[in-house]
């Protein structure tokens, strides 16, 4: 079987580090892989694949060898640098941040949903916001069946989605500490706030859930409101998704469209508390489903409960599941 050289950009940060640990987990067929980061953090030293990897610096000619795949993962402005040039030496780009996804000439996948987006890449390859991939999962095969008509997102979103940063702040504001990352305390707190306003009174955070989703599924008639909310939580965000359809369903046949859908796990038994918790998604790299139940407010609707890893299937998982898929497809020819 053939081996690819892999390179990854962003190595040393909490996303980088986290597409290590997928790596390892998800054996690709590697021959080499290359570690980089900016020039604060090159030359620092990385265990990994039971090999100890020193960081390389990020340049223009970081790409000037033989790498099949990159996994981007340091912030948009270097991918709308560098990732240009990567894909003109021949390199496949799976960039991590914003800057591409809704370029209409770069495919948004997540390879549950839409892998076949995959094929017409020129070069670059978005990976969605966190939210908005774990929100596909278990859209998809819904839109499918019954096909989507409005979508309501309320987001319970975990502070490792605002990096290291975020992190330290709920760590230092549980000791009573004074939040650096947050305009306001997060610890005992929400915030109906994240990334920055937009003048329609809606964040970047919540329209890029919008576009997002209407690219992913391939349908702009949709109608999509959010909000999006940090909350303090560590890790894993929780979604509440209302839907309604155009085509009435069977309740009973939609748990078992979602059942039988990829990368789902069904936590439904509410009569014995189980439904999805950001603490047992934590860690893992599938997409939980629970509380489904019938929005009796409408015709045709339904309400889930969907709770993720962001930092996993929110974004290195989902990186590292494209690669997988793009290696199959090149393997087919």
């Amino acid at each position: 079987m053939k081996k690819y050289n892999i390179a990854v950009v962003g190595a040393t940060g909490m996303v980088g580090r986290t597409f290590l640990k997928v790596l390892e987990e998800i054996k690709l067929p590697v021959e080499n892989y290359y570690l980089m980061a900016s020039a604060r953090s090159a030359g620092q030293k990385i265990e990994f694949m039971g090999k100890e990897y020193i960081i390389e610096e990020l340049t223009e000619n970081s790409f000037d060898r033989d790498i099949d795949i990159a996994l981007f993962s340091a912030g948009g402005s270097t991918s709308e640098k560098f990732a240009p040039i990567a894909a003109s030496k021949g390199v496949v780009v799976i960039d991590n941040s914003s800057a591409w996804r809704m370029d209409p000439e770069v495919p948004l996948v997540v390879p549950e949903v839409n892998p076949d987006d995959i094929r017409w890449n020129k070069g670059i390859i978005a990976n969605p916001n966190c939210s908005t991939i774990q929100a596909m999962v278990a859209l998809k095969p819904l839109h499918d069946k019954y096909k989507i008509k409005r979508v309501v997102y309320s987001t319970y979103q975990a502070v490792s989605g605002a990096g290291l940063a975020g992190y330290q702040d709920l760590e230092n504001g549980l000791k009573g500490e004074a939040p650096k990352k947050f305009p306001h305390p997060i610890a005992g707190n929400c915030l109906p706030h994240i990334d920055s306003f937009l003048p329609n009174g809606y964040t970047k955070e919540e329209m890029k859930m919008v576009n997002e989703t209407r690219k992913i599924l391939g349908d702009p008639d949709i109608k999509i409101t959010a909000t999006t909310v940090r909350v303090p939580v560590f890790d894993s965000h929780s979604e509440s998704i209302n839907l309604e359809f155009y085509n009435d369903f069977d309740l009973a046949e939609l748990k078992e469209v979602l059942a039988n859908a990829p990368g789902i796990i069904i936590k439904d038994d509410p009569e014995n508390n189980v439904y999805p918790l950001a603490l047992d998604a934590a860690g893992t790299n599938e997409t939980y489903v629970g509380r489904i139940r019938r929005d009796e407010s409408v015709d045709s609707g339904v309400n889930l409960w969907v709770v993720a890893d962001n930092i996993r299937k929110g974004a290195a998982t989902n990186a590292v599941q494209i690669a997988q898929k793009l290696i199959e497809i090149w393997s087919e020819n």
